[in-house]
């Protein structure tokens, strides 16, 4: 599904084959214990779909997209600005600054100081 919708909105170029759309062999493994996997979770940056989901924002599938390359590319840690955004996102200036705006009005990202003007990092 994200492969579609990588095409569909980013206008890549990625291969869609059936053969990886089944998953009723998944259905029929055994229970995969998960209890390690826990721990592993917990050291590890959360994950940016529960930051969306727990601002209860109602973004465009385009946005949400734009916002997963944003975390995979910066997660909570690195600073970005509009110019990064512009570059990984290939947007337009005003589009990476009304991104920005919105961004920062839902409470996804903050501003940050001591790195010169108009530059964020996601909150956690």
């Amino acid at each position: 599904m994200e492969t579609f919708l990588r095409n569909l909105l980013l206008n890549e170029k990625n291969e869609l084959h059936s053969r990886n759309l089944h998953i009723s062999g998944l259905l029929n493994e055994g229970k995969v214990d998960i209890q390690d996997r826990k721990v592993d979770i917990e050291n590890e940056k959360v994950d940016i779909e529960s930051v969306l989901s727990e601002k209860g924002s109602a973004f465009s599938v385009k946005t949400t997209v734009h916002i997963h390359r944003l975390f995979e590319e910066f997660g909570f840690d690195e600073v970005f600005g509009r110019s990064a955004v512009m570059k990984l996102l290939e947007l337009k200036g005003s589009g990476a600054s009304k991104l920005l705006s919105n961004l920062v009005q839902a409470e996804i990202i903050e501003p940050v100081f001591g790195y010169g003007k108009g530059k964020y990092k996601f909150k956690r």
